[in-house]
């Protein structure tokens, strides 16, 4: 058989180039206590987008990159008409973030196809690495938003008018760094998308497993509520005459958490933002403004959630006598990953000797998107402690290489196919 047919099942990605690569990609945006900031589209984006499409074409791929700023490095296949099997993540990261979310699907994906150079193997489909834009929200929102507007699922004038947190306008700045595309939106178009990711949590940590073949994803909801109250003297002011804003935060928040107790199961609340007006000391906030994520792999659970908390709004408001609004940040349905994909990666890693279970996402990610158009699964590894969007977080080089080595299969056995 021919290295095009059937490449060596003893082929492994090089470890130290990996480690080098996130290292080295790690140092753009680095924060004085290990951590990066490289938010959507700002100047470090721009660095880091550089770096990773010069080593694209170190390597031989043809980089296109689309009107949103999502950016894929082809590799040529044997059947060159065949749609190409993808692989990739991001390269964004939230404002304390770490050194593995997402530049570790991105760079083990470049890791697989410089080991499949130094092996001389071609396979029969293409192989696409692709980043997309602005995978965390944390600067425009909403999260997922270069990989939704990929597959369709939000049309291209709005996301580029979309306004971040600082002012600033999408289209602007991609055409400010230098990434605002030619390239057909929706190319290219993906026979498989496997997605190599750090697991987030502490299941696989805890329970010592190399490898997370992740089967389904939760469904996400983000909203933001104002809640506009009277400011007055914090002395003077009788409880019983308060319409305190500030109160009302802290009541949502203690409702979220109750709401998950009750609710149990996959059920998970946070209320990770919140600001006050005037926010000082001495004075009865008037206004409020605050972010709920709830999130749960049931839809019907997830929507008697939301259910629930706009309820407890509409009693909030009428008690404390302040007026109550609400915005949807983000909106996206619990995923099932293609069972043909998740066992593929279940019998390769396997096969190549590392302990592995099925599980469930609890964060969003781009592979959930590339669902919508394509089979599609996830690769997870473990998180040390299950830390991340944290300077701390960590996984074990064994670990990374673990990972790339069961993409790297993976990615061989389906793009071998018919």
């Amino acid at each position: 058989m021919t290295k095009e047919s059937r490449p060596s099942s003893a082929l492994r990605i090089d470890g130290q180039r990996l480690v080098a690569r996130l290292e080295e990609l790690a140092a753009i945006g680095a924060t004085e206590n290990g951590g990066c900031c490289r938010l959507a589209l700002s100047d470090d984006d721009r660095r880091g987008r550089d770096l990773v499409v010069g080593w694209m074409r170190e390597l031989g791929l043809a980089v296109s990159i689309d009107p949103i700023g999502n950016v894929f490095g082809r590799r040529a296949g044997s059947a060159a008409d065949a749609e190409p099997v993808m692989t990739g993540s991001h390269i964004d990261t939230v404002r304390t973030g770490g050194r593995y979310d997402g530049n570790l699907g991105v760079l083990g994906g470049l890791e697989v196809v410089a080991a499949l150079n130094d092996a001389g193997v071609t396979t029969r489909r293409p192989l696409v690495v692709a980043f997309f834009t602005d995978e965390e929200g944390a600067r425009f929102a909403p999260d997922m938003l270069g990989s939704l507007t990929h597959v369709g699922g939000l049309a291209l004038a709005p996301a580029l008018a979309t306004v971040a947190i600082d002012g600033k306008v999408l289209g602007e700045e991609l055409e400010r760094i230098g990434y605002a595309g030619k390239s057909a939106l929706g190319e290219p178009r993906a026979h498989a998308f496997v997605e190599l990711h750090i697991e987030q949590g502490p299941v696989l940590d805890i329970e010592g497993v190399s490898i997370g073949a992740v089967e389904n994803l939760q469904g996400i909801s983000w909203q933001e509520i104002e809640i506009v109250g009277q400011s007055n003297h914090a002395g003077t002011t009788p409880m019983r005459l308060r319409h305190d804003a500030g109160y009302c935060a802290a009541a949502i928040a203690h409702f979220v958490r109750d709401l998950t107790r009750e609710m149990k199961g996959d059920q998970v609340g946070t209320v990770g933002k919140i600001d006050l007006y005037p926010n000082l000391i001495n004075v009865i906030a008037a206004r409020a403004t605050l972010t709920v994520d709830l999130r749960n792999t049931d839809e019907k659970l997830l929507l008697a959630a939301e259910a629930r908390l706009a309820a407890f709004l509409l009693q909030l408001a009428r008690v404390e006598g302040v007026e109550i609004s609400t915005r949807s940040l983000a909106r996206f349905e619990p995923v099932s990953f293609d069972q043909g994909v998740v066992a593929t990666i279940e019998a390769v890693a396997a096969r190549l000797g590392y302990s592995q279970r099925r599980m469930t996402s609890g964060a969003g990610h781009d592979a959930q998107m590339l669902s919508r158009v394509c089979p599609a699964a996830m690769i997870f590894v473990p998180s040390i402690k299950g830390i991340s969007h944290n300077p701390a977080e960590d996984t074990a080089a064994a670990d990374l290489e673990a990972g790339a080595n069961v993409l790297l299969h993976t990615l061989l056995e389906l793009a071998s196919r018919e």
